[in-house]
């Protein structure tokens, strides 16, 4: 298996994870927070796709999605265009409500956008320095498993906040 074929078949894994956890909720559903400094699924799905679309341009050099598609205006969000939800207090979390059909768009024209620069990744591109401002400089690997990791994770936890919203 090629390194860009590894990827693309992670990227593919969370794909489907963030469509299971958005795909048939309103948007009541997608902003419910089991407790007010709980992560709703749509923050947990914008700022995921926020840090795909920030790491992912910033890594092959090209512009975000959230800018260069107009996402920024779609969404309407009351934060500066360059928020990821980084450190994001309870109350700009509960600031992010968007429809499935927003969230999903938004989602998936990152994902294909990643996809295109994964496409023909190799091993020793995996050893770029893409971010020199941390010691040790980020190499194009690292940065990619940390996408990886981030999305997982916030994946994961917007499926189980839809159980929790389900059983309701």
């Amino acid at each position: 298996m090629k390194s860009a074929d590894l990827l693309l078949d992670l990227f593919a894994r969370v794909q489907d994870a963030v469509h299971g956890a958005v795909e048939g909720l309103s948007e009541e559903e997608l902003a419910v927070r089991v407790d007010e400094e709980a992560n709703s699924i749509a923050w947990l799905v914008w700022h995921l796709t926020r840090i795909q679309d920030d790491h992912i341009a910033g890594a092959f050099g090209t512009e975000q999605l959230w800018t260069a598609g107009d996402w920024s205006s779609r969404f309407g969000l009351p934060f500066p265009k360059n928020a990821t939800g980084y450190g994001h207090s309870s109350k700009q979390v509960g600031q992010v409500r968007a429809p499935a059909e927003l969230l999903l768009g938004y989602y998936d024209a990152v994902h294909e956008r990643s996809l295109e620069h994964l496409a023909s990744v190799t091993n020793a591109d995996l050893d770029r320095i893409v971010d020199d401002s941390w010691d040790p400089p980020v190499t194009l690997g690292v940065r990619l498993v940390s996408v990886i990791s981030e999305e997982n994770q916030h994946a994961g936890q917007a499926a189980y906040v839809r159980g929790l919203v389900e059983r309701r």
